[in-house]
């Protein structure tokens, strides 16, 4: 048996190389080993609050860390608020809040403009749009990034990992096109993973993709991918608290699969992800 350090070595991340999945897949490697890497350790207390900040985010997008920090002390912790800001940093959680419609964003504050305002979205693959979100677990936590089309709401890349590198986010990107085409209208948030020289370049070699990025702080710039966190962490893993990574690769697999291919929305007239996007592309 090969052991999985020496399994990573051999995935081939060229341009000719077969997909990172194919490769994993011939390998029987999981893809959240190949991403696998030393994270820094937190003690009890530190998980125990973040999972709870996971979910008052989740409640309460708006709650800042002056909010947050009330409710951990609620809660029976003991913990300022700057600590309360590092560890919402980890998380990658962004308080989002309402502007003043009379105010006008200046778009050069912003690494690329934010695209989807006003614009009708009419078909699959016209719009993606991906996000990273925290997933806490009983002795740790891990990272899980998705790609939703909004037309149809189709899943059509996702990936776990226990760091938040660009080359993660980058290589979910690359395999969701070698499977179901180039989008014209990708859109992220503004987090250092995207606004990378290797999320932006691959991007732009695509030539035909167009870069989103949404407003800081604005709630309703990501909101399809943000309706799918609190689904899947509701639905399935905060009922099921998977144990590890090899448990939380399977269990996001299942409901996955059970949301592209069984979950009704009656946003899609009570219509699947996957009748919608297959009968349309």
């Amino acid at each position: 048996m090969i052991p999985n350090t020496d399994r990573r070595q051999m995935i081939e991340r060229t341009e000719e190389a077969a997909t990172i999945v194919h490769q994993c897949h011939l390998l029987d490697l999981p893809r959240s080993t190949l991403y696998y890497t030393p994270s820094k350790a937190y003690c009890e207390k530190d998980l125990r609050m973040m999972a709870l900040l996971d979910w008052l985010h989740l409640e309460d997008p708006t709650r800042g860390t002056r909010r947050m920090r009330n409710e951990l002390v609620k809660a029976g912790f003991e913990v300022g608020r700057c600590h309360v800001r590092t560890l919402m940093s980890v998380m990658r959680i962004r308080t989002v809040y309402c502007r003043p419609r009379t105010t006008i964003s200046d778009p050069t504050k912003y690494k690329y403009p934010y695209l989807l305002r006003n614009l009708e979205i009419e078909r699959p693959n016209q719009v993606w749009s991906i996000d990273i979100t925290y997933i806490p677990m009983p002795k740790g936590f891990m990272y899980l990034t998705a790609i939703i089309d909004i037309y149809s709401r189709y899943i059509v890349g996702w990936s776990i990992s226990n760091s938040m590198e660009a080359e993660w986010v980058t290589g979910v990107v690359k395999e969701a096109v070698e499977i179901h085409g180039k989008p014209e209208i990708i859109n992220s948030d503004q987090g250092t993973q995207f606004t990378s020289a290797c999320y932006v370049d691959f991007v732009k070699n695509l030539q035909t993709v167009k870069i989103s990025m949404d407003g800081k702080g604005r709630a309703l710039d990501n909101v399809y991918i943000e309706r799918f966190w609190r689904t899947i962490k509701y639905d399935k893993l905060y009922l099921e608290r998977p144990e590890n990574g090899k448990e939380l690769h399977k269990a996001c697999h299942e409901f996955i699969a059970y949301y592209n291919n069984r979950r009704d929305h009656s946003s899609l007239k009570d219509n699947t992800p996957v009748s919608v996007y297959q009968a349309a592309a």
